[in-house]
């Protein structure tokens, strides 16, 4: 591809060279001869300050976001305001622009979008349809699995997902869409179908100014980023912060509502039982009875979501339901660890203190149906994030369970006891008996050891991560596999490990 075709839609503020271009990337590392190289201002480094180490391995064309960079001999040039729109527009032409030859769905908010995306790809497929599928636990392409590093990554990788996709069939992606790739334009250009809002609590704080600016940024997916608005916008009226963004959709897209118990979809009817979950979901197109294997209230919400999103895109009832049920697992999300033992183990991804209260509350009206069994809660807070939320996690954990284990997440650079020492403030406001134990491997085992028949162990956090990161670098860490060895060291050792 010519680079004038490269630079078709993007905004340059000058231009100078021409040459043939046959691959476009803005890391030095991966440059091969031939490349586009996108030097771009990033959190932490500055592409820019790689530009001659791109030229030296091939790059034979560069667009820049800084005005002290100057072009370099016989190698096309282009000066950009924006960065990451100008990584958008030109990762889309090379790839010829596969976002706008496939129909889009998003999803952002806080707590459901993993669950919600790969429910909403259950019922597309339920409705004979290939799908990509982009989101935190991994990527979907036509059937095929990949690992997710980012939730939302990069343009370019966006745009090569998506290429794939179309090469194998696909005909719509589902993608989750986190308020740093709104903020930073990961998703500049993709023009969105639908798009569904979850809901909004306190997280991310550590990157956002505040919680007025995290909003901010779930906003611009709704007013379109780079693109016209959604076709279809679908809202969560039970939040407060849904409730605003239907009305400010009104005037842009159609607005589909839902809610637990009003909405143009709700439910009547429910019964979250430790082996499933049944309801009626009330739709603009009559009722129809749903049974998922995805077990708590959260899930019912989240099933509801998903299901106003497929009604947009034209799934039937049927499809919706063949789809819920077709859905038995998320990695990582209220995830059954099942040993044959005569209590629940439940790893799950909850890493605020809102995700935790539902968490928790979800295992509360397990116990009761079981009788008189404890909610036994293992947690930690992650390092170099917002310090704020460490003290509501505690707290929200202590309200919720009858024991907590304070444990180690993702230190990161920082010390685990000192993160364990703030969260350890909010836990003590309850009175809930607890303990301290660094070390996560040991804390499980602790739990598993405490546990009695009829109560749940929750293990809470690190979802469907298989690492740990620390100061001493990144080692490998699954609680599922974790939670099993556990289990097989307490003397339960049925094949198979997570239900």
């Amino acid at each position: 591809m010519r680079f004038q075709q490269l630079l078709d839609g993007v905004e340059y503020l000058s231009q100078s060279g021409e040459a043939e271009v046959t691959g476009v990337d803005y890391d030095s590392r991966r440059v091969q001869p031939g490349y586009c190289f996108v030097a771009m201002k990033g959190e932490s480094t500055d592409g820019n300050g790689y530009i001659d180490t791109a030229i030296e391995k091939g790059a034979v064309a560069v667009v820049s976001d800084s005005a002290q960079q100057t072009p370099r001999p016989n190698v096309a040039w282009a000066q950009v305001g924006h960065g990451r729109r100008a990584l958008a527009r030109v990762s889309a032409n090379f790839y010829k622009r596969p976002a706008e030859r496939l129909v889009n769905s998003g999803i952002t908010g806080t707590n459901g979008k993993t669950t919600t995306s790969f429910l909403i790809e259950a019922m597309l497929h339920a409705a004979k349809r290939k799908t990509a599928l982009i989101g935190t636990v991994e990527y979907h392409v036509a059937g095929r699995i990949k690992p997710a590093p980012h939730t939302t990554p990069e343009a370019l990788e966006i745009n090569q997902i998506l290429a794939s996709a179309l090469r194998a069939g696909a005909t719509e992606s589902v993608m989750e869409v986190s308020s740093h790739a709104l903020a930073q334009e990961r998703v500049y250009g993709i023009p969105f179908d639908v798009a569904v809002f979850t809901n909004l609590t306190r997280d991310h704080l550590d990157y956002h100014k505040n919680l007025e600016d995290y909003f901010r940024a779930k906003r611009m997916l709704f007013e379109g980023v780079g693109t016209f608005p959604p076709r279809v916008a679908v809202m969560n009226t039970d939040d407060e912060h849904g409730r605003e963004l239907a009305t400010l959709s009104k005037s842009r897209s159609e607005v589909l509502t839902f809610g637990w118990s009003s909405g143009d979809f709700h439910t009547e009817k429910a019964d979250v039982g430790m082996n499933g979950t049944r309801f009626d979901l009330v739709t603009p197109d009559g009722t129809v009875p749903l049974w998922s294997p995805l077990i708590g209230r959260v899930n019912v919400y989240n099933i509801t979501a998903a299901a106003a999103a497929a009604f947009a895109r034209g799934c039937t009832r049927e499809q919706i339901s063949a789809g819920v049920k077709r859905q038995k697992r998320v990695p990582g999300r209220f995830e059954r660890v099942d040993n044959g033992q005569p209590f629940t183990v439940v790893v799950d991804y909850a890493h605020t203190d809102d995700a935790l209260k539902n968490l928790t509350k979800a295992a509360r009206e397990f116990v009761s149906q079981a009788g008189a069994g404890r909610v036994i809660t293992v947690f930690g807070c992650g390092g170099d994030r917002d310090r704020a939320k460490r003290s509501l996690m505690g707290e929200a954990a202590g309200k919720g369970s009858d024991y907590v284990i304070l444990t180690s997440d993702n230190p990161r650079s920082e010390d685990p006891l000192a993160i364990i020492h703030e969260a350890k403030a909010g836990l003590e406001r309850t009175g809930c008996p607890h303990a301290i134990e660094p070390d996560r491997a040991t804390a499980i085992a602790d739990a598993v050891r405490r546990a009695k028949p009829s109560d749940i162990v929750l293990i809470a956090g690190k979802g469907h991560e298989k690492i740990q990161v620390t100061r001493d670098g990144t080692h490998p860490f699954d609680d599922v596999e974790v939670a099993c060895a556990a289990l097989a060291a307490a003397g339960y050792a049925k094949p198979g490990g997570a239900a």
